[in-house]
This record gives C-alpha cells, structure tokens and sequence, in this order.
C-alpha cells in the first residue's frame, strides 16, 4: 500500500511539473491592458508582451496605421450574431469569431454562415476552462474537440487562431497552443458588455466602443449583446468616417512591433 501510494504521488508530481520539465513556467495571468483616449494605442504589462512575443501571439495591431480588426467571443448563442452576421455583410466587413463546442452544437448553421461569407472562425475551446488549470493533454484535447467539430460542420480544416477562454494564460498555454499550431489573439479595445441581464442600449454600447478606439485595435466584442448588435452598424460607419479601415486578422502581421 505504501509503494502505491508512493508510486501514485509521483506520478502526479511528474504530470503536475511536465512544463517545469519543459523549461515552462505555469503561473496563471489574466489579461489586462492600459487603456488610453481615443485614436491613442492601448498597452499591456510589459511580461505580457515579452511572453506574447515569444508566442508568436499578439493583442494589438500596427499603431502606425488606421486598422481595425473585429473579434466576437461566442460562447453560446443569444438570438445576435445573425443581425452581426447581416451588418457585416452589408458593409462588406470581415470580423473574427471564436467559438466553443458548445456554440458549434447549437448553432452550426450559423457557424457554416460564418465560413460561407469569408469571416475567421477561431478556437475558444471546447469547455471553457482556464486553460493554466488544464493539463498538456486536457489542453490539447480541448481545442482539438472544437476543430474536429468544426470541420464536421463546415467541412474546413484549418483553424489557427486561439482565444484563451477568461483571458487567463500562462507561459505554458501560450508555448503548448503555439504547439499545437495556433496563434494566441488578445485585445486591446473591450468594455463590459456581456452582462445579458445588464444592457444599457445601444448608444451606451457606441460610446464606448468609440471613447477607446485607436490605431490596430482588436476589438473583442461579445455577440451575446443585444447592444452590441444595435450599435454594430453606426461604430463601424463612425470609423469609416475617420479613416480606419476593418482588416481580418491573417493581414495582421505576427510580429507588430510592440514598444
């Protein structure tokens, strides 16, 4: 009994520290940026940037130029993203949406709309765990389920780009991901919006998404808002208006020089 036990505590030891063995620390991080006034590029804690470089992730454009690159988190379907899927087709706008399995499950036709009008579908896993809380194999296992579904569905094998579900991370997720062959996308524009049960309208939504928008912004916005989807239209027009111009994120360069 004694043995056993021996035995089972190092294997656990062994499992627990395989990213130690690796040269790969696991501390758990949760994204934060610096927010600044608009048309003045946002910022992030320098070990955040020193880990997404290495990565090969980012969380913000080139601030030298007028892009703007629209992402939706998608975690479960809330009656929006068909009126966000109509006004990005009317303005001919390409956005980004990372999805779960249990989005790809409940709403696969949407999923197939998405790849049918050229946007990115990219990975949020498949639970929605922490991801520094998961195992390598958990982790893999993870964003594997949610490509194999989604290639079920669409019939597309390529899916590169990974949102860490709750924007926790650690040196391990972002080397294991990178890996696993995919690019670990952060943000650098956000607001709290995805409260369902607390939604101002869509005015307060628009101001603000447009107090903080600047040069390489990755919007992260969540298509569970109804706000979201009424202000979706005159944000994009409004940023028109002033010059910026939505990108998809394969045109974003992985390595944008970070200051």
């Amino acid at each position: 009994m004694k043995n056993a036990i021996c035995l089972l505590l190092s294997l656990s030891i062994i499992i627990g520290q395989t990213s130690l063995a690796l040269g790969y620390e696991n501390k758990t991080y949760n994204w934060s940026y610096k927010p600044a006034p608009a048309h003045t590029p946002a910022d992030t804690e320098p070990m955040y940037k020193e880990l997404l470089e290495k990565a090969d992730g980012y969380f913000i454009g080139d601030r030298d130029s007028k892009s703007l690159y629209l992402t939706f988190d998608n975690g479960y379907e809330n009656g929006y993203t068909e009126k966000v899927l109509d006004v990005l087709k009317e303005k001919q706008v390409t956005g980004a949406f990372f999805v779960t399995g249990h989005y790809l499950k409940t709403a696969p036709e949407l999923v197939k709309r998405m790849v049918a009008e050229g946007h990115i579908v990219g990975n949020h896993s498949y639970h929605h765990p922490s991801l520094p809380q998961t195992s390598d194999a958990k982790l893999a296992a993870e964003l594997d389920d949610v490509k194999t579904l989604f290639t079920e569905i669409t019939g597309e094998t390529e899916m590169r780009y990974l949102r860490p579900p709750r924007g926790e991370f650690s040196e391990r997720t972002l080397m294991k991901s990178k890996e696993l062959g995919y690019t670990n996308v952060f943000w650098s524009l956000a607001y709290k919006d995805w409260e369902v049960d607390k939604q101002k309208g869509g005015k307060y939504a628009y101001d603000q998404v447009m107090k903080r928008i600047h040069p390489g912004a990755i919007m992260l916005i969540h298509a569970v808002s109804p706000d979201n989807a009424e202000a979706l239209p005159d944000i994009i027009d409004e940023c028109r208006r002033q010059g910026y111009t939505f990108r998809s994120l394969d045109e974003l360069s992985l390595h944008s020089p970070m200051p």
